[in-house]
């Protein structure tokens, strides 16, 4: 049989909500309901962070953010980059034949060639390296060539048509290509016409822009799936598509982001569901079942590397230690065995266990609130990191100042939910079950300690 083609669609900052097949058409995203109308929608699917970096950083390894390097997304201090000694994803499918691209956005090293997408596997690379970039006024990575928007033309146009060109020139040969959209991450920007229909039917300034953010986003994968029928490759194509994290749901230059997402707490950068849980389409349809189906069976970034390898034929390299499972005999209706327990941890700088945690374990989720002091980041940190995304170029290298002090009270208590139950995190019973909240937090602190190896 032929090696399937890969194509991972990632989308930035989008929730459940942002889609019209949940929302009830507030957003209009027919391509994306077509997907999910034909293939699988796993309704259980978890990101492996909160926020960017740490979470594409598992997508690509199989492996905790944590053993990555890529613990945050602060660029100027280094914590958004992926360890060399780390095996991506494009290293293994690029080893065994197939033609490997990156189209968009990066975000795991954007300082140093040596982390630059081309050195991590990816033999072609349209996109910029760090977490976010100007719709119009862009700058552009092309295999090294650098170029600049001049307001005609935007953005994720710019990525879907380099993705077409990708799959064109690589139709002969087993290809995985990344495309990772930048929308609808600030800053807000999108063709006016668009804005102008979601303004019209009543959202605010910042939502209509969202949607109409991810109105051309679905505009792009509609193309990309025109394309893979007219050239025959439909069939045999694995199309996957999903988000970094959850919506970000806070103001953005004033404009308020906060819209529907299926009444999920929470949302980008806290570990309630709202910003772990996270949309997975696929379709496969010469390897796995379709007809829109929704599944429930969990499912973790970590889990797609083995997964996408499997479903490709490969074998896994000797010695590679992976967190992650192969789940494609769930994907194809096989009873499930246990699913293993899952972990999340995201903080500012030096992680901090107790911060900003939570563990799946069955139907049961514990989870450990955020610690302000733990989540702040210092005025001149996010200055650097602002400056970064305009002019990369004048910086040779991270800081490798101290971080700034700080001083951590005590953590709150933990929650516990029954998400079978509760989805949307209502009801804490953590008063209620003490003993299972015990053996859940040891389970939590003895995964920390590993993944950090503090």
């Amino acid at each position: 049989m032929t090696p399937p083609n890969i194509i991972l669609i990632i989308a930035d900052d989008m929730g459940y909500g942002d889609f019209g097949i949940f929302n009830d058409q507030l957003s209009c995203t027919p391509h994306l309901d077509a997907l999910a109308a034909e293939g699988i929608c796993l309704t259980q699917q978890y990101s492996a962070s909160p926020v960017c970096a740490p979470a594409r950083a598992a997508l690509m390894t199989g492996r905790y953010p944590h053993r990555t390097g890529s613990i945050d997304t602060l660029e100027a201090r280094g914590l958004d980059r992926l360890r060399l000694e780390e095996s991506t994803m494009a290293d293994l499918l690029q080893a065994a034949g197939y033609a490997t691209g990156l189209v968009g956005k990066w975000h795991n090293g954007a300082l140093d060639q040596r982390y630059h997408p081309r050195a991590r596997g990816f033999e072609e690379f349209v996109g910029f390296q760090g977490g976010w970039n100007p719709y119009y006024s862009y700058r552009l990575d092309r295999n090294g060539s650098i170029e600049y928007g001049n307001r005609q033309r935007y953005l994720t146009d710019v990525f879907s048509e380099a993705a077409l060109d990708f799959i064109e020139r690589h139709q002969r040969q087993p290809f995985f290509l990344q495309l990772a959209y930048n929308a609808p991450h600030f800053p807000l920007e999108a063709p006016q016409a668009l804005v102008t229909k979601y303004q019209e039917r009543g959202f605010g300034l910042g939502v209509s822009l969202i949607y109409a953010m991810i109105e051309v986003m679905d505009a792009g994968i509609g193309r990309i799936s025109e394309k893979l029928e007219a050239l025959g490759l439909a069939d045999n194509t694995i199309l996957l598509f999903t988000s970094d994290n959850g919506p970000a749901l806070g103001d953005f230059d004033g404009l308020s982001q906060r819209r529907f997402n299926c009444g999920f707490n929470g949302g980008k950068g806290n570990t309630y569901e709202g910003g772990i849980r996270v949309p997975m389409l696929l379709r496969w349809r010469d390897g796995l079942p379709g007809g829109g189906q929704q599944s429930d069976i969990m499912a973790h970034f970590v889990d797609w590397l083995p997964t996408l390898l499997g479903l490709a034929g490969l074998e896994m390299p000797a010695g590679l230690a992976l967190d992650g499972l192969d789940i494609a005999p769930a994907l194809r209706g096989a009873a499930a065995a246990a699913y293993p327990q899952r972990f999340w941890q995201w903080n500012r700088y030096e992680p901090v266990g107790s911060c900003n945690a939570a563990m799946r374990d069955g139907d049961w989720k514990l989870l450990r609130p955020q610690i302000a002091a733990a989540m702040a980041v210092s005025p001149r940190d996010s200055a650097l990191d602002r400056a970064i995304k305009y002019m990369p170029e004048a910086f040779s290298d991270v800081l490798d100042a101290l971080y700034p002090a700080r001083e951590l009270p005590e953590p709150p208590p933990p929650l516990l939910f029954n998400i079978a139950e509760d989805p949307q995190e209502r009801h804490d019973l953590a008063a209620e079950q003490p003993a299972r909240v015990a053996a859940m937090e040891s389970a939590l602190e003895r995964w920390f300690l590993d993944v950090t190896g503090l």
